[in-house]
């Protein structure tokens, strides 16, 4: 090794909280072949001069994260995560093909750069991609925008216009045409969502059990048709949108595309109210449970005033906006329980993971409430 790569467990409540730093030393049990990967950047990419370091992006869940530097140029390195993985899952190819196209015509993409499909390298394919700073929200308002007036709201309704402006793209207009088959599009998600549910649901109590599979059930007897197709996200959230320090009006990058595709764009929507709170209803009922409860403290627009924003620069019929929701809530119980059986299995070291299962049944219950019988 020609620099420096920092390694320790995070600290945190417990070691099960969420880390509160944008970037840390490499979680214990998450370092790769630190040697390999700077040979092979510096042999693939320009400007790669300076001295070689590694720190991690802490916060996420699933995919493992890297902010590699070479001197003062940063980059960012994402790789699927160690252990079993549910098919079509952590798809850098995927990424890496929407993110070296999408810039062109959706600015807040970061472009991606290199794509190795060499896993002898780090152990998995991976993408690098540029870096760009900013300050992600959580379950704060960022210390940054603490003197802004009706910080919240505002970095909501920014989401929302964020998540508008991708349904505007034309796919063929970047190259990503065929992305994906819009055709039978929610059909092949419910089944395949399905399939990943199947896979792990051993792993969860059997009354749990239970309840996701009359979810899954009412799903599946309610699909709506579509409506118009585009490039969907996939896991479209608040904490997937990077903002200007001290701006809370603009979103000016989006994460995590390796689930991206074309597709009804209204599942976006769903997966966007599914991890939003709403302060408006009952704090004790189904509706009111979200996984990050602590986004209640960011004072965000109700799920009301979300769809109100969206239908006003929308042509769609948002009048089954419901299935969506709770489509995106039963798609956030099948990526908890998966997260679960990580670590149930061995395969992440990551505390947090062994919490995740904790979540399924009262997501599953709101899904429940979201759904005809």
């Amino acid at each position: 090794m020609t620099g420096s790569v920092v390694s320790g467990e995070q600290p945190s409540a417990s070691n099960v909280g969420e880390p509160r730093t944008e970037v840390a030393p490499v979680r214990t049990g998450e370092d790769l072949d630190w040697a390999a990967l700077e040979a092979y950047l510096r042999m693939h990419l320009d400007d790669v001069d300076g001295e070689f370091s590694v720190l991690q992006f802490p916060r996420g869940s699933a995919n493992l994260t890297y902010r590699v530097g070479f001197g003062d140029r940063l980059l960012v390195v994402r790789r699927p995560p160690f252990g079993q993985l549910a098919r079509g899952a952590h798809d850098m190819t995927r990424e890496y093909r929407v993110l070296s196209r999408l810039h062109r015509e959706y600015d807040r993409a970061p472009r991606a750069l290199l794509h190795c499909a060499d896993e002898s390298v780090v152990g998995a394919e991976f993408f690098v991609s540029e870096y760009r700073d900013g300050v992600v929200v959580w379950d704060s308002v960022p210390e940054s925008m603490s003197g802004v007036d009706d910080a919240g709201r505002r970095i909501g309704y920014a989401v929302i216009d964020a998540l508008a402006d991708l349904h505007a793209v034309d796919p063929a207009a970047c190259d990503l045409a065929g992305l994906g088959r819009p055709e039978g599009y929610l059909e092949r998600q419910v089944q395949g969502w399905s399939a990943r549910w199947d896979a792990v649901a051993e792993y969860a109590p059997a009354e749990t059990a239970a309840l996701v599979a009359e979810v899954t059930r009412r799903i599946r007897a309610a699909i709506p048709a579509s409506q118009r197709a585009g490039i969907v996200h996939n896991d479209y959230k608040v904490d997937n949108c990077q903002f200007p320090h001290g701006d809370p009006d603009r979103v000016k990058s989006v994460f995590d595309w390796d689930m991206a595709t074309t597709g009804d764009v209204l599942v976006d929507l769903g997966t966007l109210l599914n991890y939003w709170p709403d302060r408006t209803v009952d704090p004790e009922s189904d509706a009111a449970f979200i996984v990050v409860p602590g986004m209640h403290g960011l004072d965000l627009p109700s799920r009301a005033e979300v769809v109100a924003r969206y239908a006003a620069g929308s042509d769609l019929d948002l009048s089954n906006i419901d299935w969506y929701e709770a489509f995106g809530c039963w798609k956030t119980v099948v990526i908890l329980q998966q997260l679960y059986a990580r670590f149930v299995r061995g395969e992440t070291t990551d505390a947090r993971m062994g919490q995740r299962g904790e979540f399924v049944a009262p997501l599953a219950r709101r899904a429940l409430s979201l759904l005809p019988a």
